[in-house]
């Protein structure tokens, strides 16, 4: 009894593994996608699945016999069970593979078909794989045909005779390896398997006949009771047999079993007490049976179900016929609304790979549509080539079909990006003229950017070499096999030429780098600065800053962010000592000014002078055009938000131009500073 229970924990726990995984006969049914390669499954010797003259002579035996349990009633239920103990009773581990998750090998792409296949066969039982490991291979072979195919047309397309392609692919050496490995070990197991099953089937089979021979040996009905006893003790440690043999011989020898307790009329106390406990045990099988109606995981009910079958057979005895009917039927009650229940969640996968079908139905479509409408340029194929790439990963990503329709599914798809890769390769052969075309004019290209690369008139060469690369980039496609070798040629002269120049460029730009540091070093200094409440010392201070930052020169252009958070900082200090928006403008333009007066830069000075009236007569153009607008207003109320927004630009602007006159006065007042110093100093100089 604790025995059972053992293996019923064994039932739950082992499953509570993988609740994920749907359950033994989803890898086995008609649903499942792909179809099985016989290669991949157990080689069997003839004599282990022929019947042997004594299991022959077994089988007649049991069918004579007629036992009540179970029914010769052709029943779905009772089979599936059957069957699946059967396959379990040949091989003890045999049932782990029920554990091993079926994984999605249809989505998966070559080099993780490869690896699963790796890691099965290095961390499982080789007996337990053999479907994961089918399923695996037919998907393999399935992907790499396609993509065999496909480089073939490649080859082809580019100029290549078929009969001299030749593909070498890291992926297929490797599943190769991983398979012949697997094949050896499962060849090794099995030919084990085979005689064990032959000496467990002869040990079985005798203990049959020692059974039948227990009513013919007069002796003292309890020694012969506790020879019975140790019969049964060593038929359940009698090991696994042939599933062909499996069912055969449980029946020969329940049927003995009866015989015996039949014999055992003649001490009804002892086979009375026995039918009690099997009773009890049966009993509590059904119990167990009935409740996992109640049970949510679908996979964990079943395997747990086949448990209990494998020890209602093998574990307990038979009770007495007035009980014998009713238990049965309570236990095949059980059994048939498991059945029910695994049905009806195989119309709902059915009704799932329906779904999936019009999937990919729809997917093989789209397929079809562009290879009937293949683009007629480069940039247009390959965003073709981009969508029909992504419609393959959503065909696989959609889940499994139909059996009945899988091969034509299958068949369907590949004909689509077949049809597909053949207009497109036939574009790309028409191309080849027009590539060695292209490739001559890059070749002139090269020689001239070679001719460039050591130049030292960065005047003429720099923008000679930015137009060869622009045109480099103009051109189209060369062959495959020169196209590496040029673009690495050409890359390797252009890189040479603005690495001098931007050596060259860095030591010119070391000065401008030193004022970046000393206005750095200005702008912590500045944001040190506290305001002392002395607005006019306060303002001073601020020239200051303003005079030493103007006094530092050009810095980097990707460094004049600088600038930016300086002018931030001054703005934020001004408006705190009150100074608005307009005389702030003016105080750092009057810094400004100062600065060109140090100078005496009559050219600065007049392109300042440009500058500042580009400007003026921007702003009036502005306050022109916003005024213009104003007037499509003309019947709305001021409060209306579009009128609102217009009014503040003309202010904003109005204030702009203000400033702008402002500085230009600054200007003008400076000109003419400088202007009277000159005469000044040209009358004095008359004078002398």
């Amino acid at each position: 009894m604790q025995e059972n229970e053992r293996k019923l924990q064994q039932a739950e726990g082992g499953k509570e593994q993988t609740s994920d995984n749907l359950n033994t006969h989803l890898e086995e049914s008609p649903n499942s996608e792909p179809i099985v390669s016989e290669d991949a499954l157990p080689e069997q010797n003839e004599n282990t699945t022929s019947e042997t003259a004594e299991s022959k002579e077994t089988k007649s035996e049991a069918t004579s016999s007629n036992p009540p349990e179970p029914n010769k009633e052709s029943d779905d239920a009772i089979d599936e069970i059957d069957e699946s103990n059967a396959e379990d009773a040949e091989d003890a581990e045999n049932e782990k593979r029920h554990y091993i998750p079926m994984l999605d090998y249809h989505s998966m792409p070559l080099e993780n078909l490869v690896g699963e296949l790796q890691r099965l066969v290095k961390n499982e039982k080789v007996q337990a794989i053999g479907r994961h490991v089918s399923g695996i291979k037919y998907e393999f072979d399935q992907k790499f045909q396609e993509f065999i195919e496909h480089k073939k047309e490649e080859f082809v397309a580019n100029g290549g005779n078929e009969i001299d392609f030749r593909y070498n692919s890291v992926a297929k050496r490797q599943f190769n390896e991983v398979y012949s490995e697997y094949r050896e070990k499962r060849d090794h197991y099995y030919k084990q398997l085979e005689q064990n099953l032959k000496n467990n089937l002869h040990n079985r089979l005798q203990i049959i006949e020692e059974l039948k021979g227990l009513i013919d040996v007069e002796e003292d009905i309890n020694t012969t009771y506790n020879n019975f006893k140790d019969l049964q003790e060593r038929w359940k440690n009698a090991g696994p047999i042939p599933r062909t043999n499996y069912n055969d011989v449980w029946r020969t020898y329940h049927h003995h079993m009866e015989i015996f307790y039949d014999f055992l009329h003649l001490n009804r106390e002892l086979r009375d007490l026995d039918f009690k406990h099997n009773l009890e045990e049966k009993q509590k099988l059904v119990d167990r049976a009935e409740a996992l109606a109640n049970e949510p995981d679908l996979s964990k009910a079943f395997r747990e179900l086949q448990t209990l079958h494998k020890i209602w057979k093998e574990d307990i005895g038979p009770v007495d016929k007035e009980h014998r009917e009713e238990i049965w039927e309570r236990f095949s009650n059980a059994t048939k609304a498991m059945h029910q229940r695994r049905q009806e969640h195989f119309m709902e996968l059915e009704k799932d790979f329906e779904k999936n079908l019009e999937k990919k139905l729809e997917i093989i479509a789209k397929i079809a549509n562009i290879a009937e409408h293949v683009a007629e340029n480069h940039r247009g194929i390959q965003k073709q080539i981009k969508d029909v790439e992504e419609l393959r990963d959503a065909f696989f990503k959609a889940g499994k079909v139909p059996q009945k329709v899988n091969e034509e599914t299958w068949s369907h798809f590949k004909e689509a990006v077949r049809k597909f890769n053949r207009s497109k390769n036939s574009f790309y052969k028409g191309q080849k003229k027009d590539q060695q075309t292209n490739l001559e004019k890059k070749k002139e290209l090269l020689d001239r950017a070679l001719a460039l690369k050591d130049s030292d008139d960065y005047a003429m060469a720099t923008p000679e070499m930015k137009r060869i690369q622009n045109e480099w980039k103009k051109i189209g496609h060369v062959p495959r096999k020169y196209s590496d070798k040029i673009w690495n040629e050409f890359k390797e002269a252009c890189n040479h030429y603005f690495d001098r120049l931007h050596s060259d460029k860095n030591d010119a730009q070391k000065e401008e780098y030193e004022n970046f540091d000393k206005k750095n070093a200005c702008l912590e200094r500045l944001k040190e600065f506290q305001l002392s409440g002395d607005k006019k010392k306060d303002l001073e201070a601020i020239k200051e800053f303003l005079s030493e930052w103007k006094q530092y020169g050009r810095i980097p252009y990707n460094k004049k962010h600088i600038n930016g958070k300086f002018n931030k900082i001054v703005d934020a200090l001004l408006k705190k000592l009150g100074v608005g928006r307009h005389e702030s403008e003016l105080l750092k333009y009057g810094n400004k000014v100062q600065e060109l007066a140090k100078t005496e830069d009559n050219y600065a000075i007049g392109n300042e002078r440009v500058f500042i009236k580009r400007k003026i007569d921007e702003s009036k153009s502005e306050i022109r055009q916003l005024e213009n607008n104003l007037q499509f207003f003309s019947g709305d109320s001021e409060d209306n938000p579009l009128v609102k927004e217009v009014i503040k630009n003309i202010d904003r602007q109005k204030e702009a131009l203000q400033t702008w006159k402002e500085k230009l006065k600054k200007l003008n007042i400076l000109e003419h500073k400088l202007n009277k110093e000159a005469e000044e100093e040209e009358d004095s100089s008359e004078e002398e």
